[in-house]
């Protein structure tokens, strides 16, 4: 029999409204048929492994979630994150507006599905930041490599978890693992180092969580281009990601799907 997870409130935060990224920004994003810049999808999916967490830790280690971004989130807007455990061992997760309008869902688990790499991809040199291509059909290129992106973190920053609301004891403690939303930002982040994106929406992520990372840890996040396709005038790229903490563990491997040109209006 299925049960509920806690029931979790946040007001949503647009963390990235100075970012280059310029559909979180609300004069942008207007032109684009938003009324406001839209809050990240990666602080949104933070928000949705909150009742995950609470009742199930050992997510962070070896959980996965397939999260999809169906409705822009707004700075201010309160957020009713509900989830449902099943019995498979399945969590369903949504996070609504208080209207009942579902604005992401998530199937999670507390075990890791397969990769969706069989060997650790190579690191490979970023371009340098102004010759960054733009991104196209003739620079997404499939199943070419990505620069690496190199991290080392920091996880006693109070200023990123008061900005999410984070009030969950594990991340306050004196050993804190990293936050979900801290390691999916190396996913956005290898787009961003690799191509001078223009306005960019990312809409979903396949994650699988192989080990913890901690504080100090250097990440080296490497990737390649799995796809690339248009729908309903958008262009979509899709980009298999992961983290190796230190060299030498595999901490999260990724699917992550953006729209990197949006259909204007």
């Amino acid at each position: 029999m299925s049960h509920p997870l806690p029931l979790y409130r946040v007001r949503a935060a647009n963390t990235a409204a100075d970012s280059e990224n310029k559909i979180h920004d609300d004069r942008v994003a207007s032109e684009y048929g938003f009324r406001g810049g839209l809050v990240p999808g990666v602080t949104v999916y933070g928000y949705m492994t909150v009742p995950i967490v609470d009742s199930t830790p050992a997510w962070l280690e070896r959980g996965s979630m397939h999260v999809r971004f169906l409705e822009p989130v707004y700075d201010g807007e309160e957020i009713i994150v509900r989830g449902e455990a099943n019995e498979d061992g399945s969590m369903d997760i949504t996070a609504e507006r208080e209207d009942g309008a579902v604005c992401a869902k998530g199937r999670a688990s507390a075990e890791a599905r397969s990769a969706h790499v069989d060997s650790w991809y190579a690191e490979h040199p970023l371009p340098a930041a102004n010759r960054r291509p733009v991104p196209s059909p003739e620079t997404l290129v499939v199943h070419s490599p990505l620069g690496t992106v190199v991290e080392k973190l920091s996880l006693f920053d109070a200023s990123f978890l008061d900005l999410r609301s984070e009030r969950l004891p594990i991340y306050h403690g004196s050993n804190p693992p990293a936050h979900p939303a801290k390691l999916l930002q190396f996913s956005n982040e290898i787009l961003v180092r690799n191509f001078e994106l223009g306005p960019w929406i990312h809409v979903g992520s396949e994650i699988n969580n192989w080990s913890v990372a901690w504080h100090d840890d250097v990440i080296s996040a490497r990737g390649l281009i799995h796809d690339r396709f248009e729908r309903k005038g958008h262009e979509f790229v899709v980009a298999d990601v992961m983290l190796i903490a230190n060299g030498d563990r595999l901490v999260q491997t990724v699917r992550h799907t953006a729209i990197y040109r949006p259909r204007i209006g």
